[in-house]
């Protein structure tokens, strides 16, 4: 059978920057075999798979090349972009994921798409794993987790841009990944509120370029440390991306830009796995 495939860039409005997503759309779902295949041959952060139900509902699921994700941030993004364009009349979609529920998706009025998340403001560790802190090359200042990740703190950019990570000690944290963050204050990020980088050598690979999903901790988090709603976030990998948050008591909207890499098609049988 073929399939269409749409590659994205999220969190960017340049190809080729933010992270990268591919976007397959089917009447029925493949089989969990099939779609892990199809993700590890894609080798993308992630490849998100669509089912529309009879009330136009999108069902939604993740696949990064090793496993299957519970939530993923910047491929719901792409999928929206994809669905946008299919339908322009449109203003608004709706996603269902097993692991977050309905998620609610407007275009906005700066041409931004606009993803409606549930909050999962992490809470302070007071023991912290030893393999967290042998996984990383320089000390914490403080140490969050929630159900996605470990949250950790510094107090200087250049901690966060120049940390190194030892990744047999970090995937022993399995199956939560570590984000590591801190305000942004010099003037090389002078427009942002914070940065981050986010590591999951257990689920996906080294370094995420841009995630979403931890966005949905990591703005709370910073919302309450700098008492505001509104935040400007940068992620700073190698790629980077912008995300645009807003805290709204138990939601966080996450709002970014994305842009068409390519599309195409892909020849795939379900005996072939």
């Amino acid at each position: 059978m073929q399939l269409e495939i749409n590659v994205v860039d999220a969190f960017t409005d340049r190809v080729f920057k933010g992270n990268s997503a591919a976007v397959i759309i089917t009447d029925d779902w493949l089989s969990d075999d099939l779609m892990q295949a199809i993700a590890f041959e894609n080798n993308l952060s992630e490849t998100a798979f669509i089912v529309a139900d009879d009330d136009g509902i999108y069902h939604i699921r993740w696949f990064s090349p090793l496993t299957e994700i519970a939530f993923c941030g910047h491929a719901t993004l792409a999928s929206a972009f994809v669905l946008f364009n299919k339908h322009p009349n449109v203003e608004s979609i709706k996603f269902f994921a097993k692991a977050v529920g309905f998620l609610t998706i407007v275009q906005t009025d700066d041409d931004k798409i606009q993803m409606d998340f549930p909050n999962t403001k992490p809470k302070k560790v007071k023991d912290i794993p030893a393999s967290l802190l042998a996984g990383l090359s320089i000390t914490p200042v403080e140490v969050y987790k929630n159900s996605q990740a470990y949250f950790v703190i510094y107090n200087a950019e250049a901690d966060v841009l120049t940390v190194a990570r030892d990744n047999e000690q970090l995937k022993q944290l399995a199956p939560l990944n570590v984000v590591v963050s801190c305000q942004a204050t010099s003037a090389d990020y002078i427009d942002y509120d914070f940065i981050s980088r986010y590591f999951w050598p257990a689920n996906g690979g080294d370094e995420d370029p841009v995630t979403g999903s931890v966005h949905t901790g990591l703005a709370p988090l910073w919302s309450e440390k700098l008492g505001k709603n509104t935040l400007l976030a940068y992620q700073a990998s190698r790629r980077g991306g912008i995300l645009d948050c807003v805290v709204a008591g138990d939601r966080v909207l996450i709002s970014g830009s994305a842009v068409q890499y390519m599309t195409g098609f892909i020849s795939v049988e379900e005996s072939e796995v």
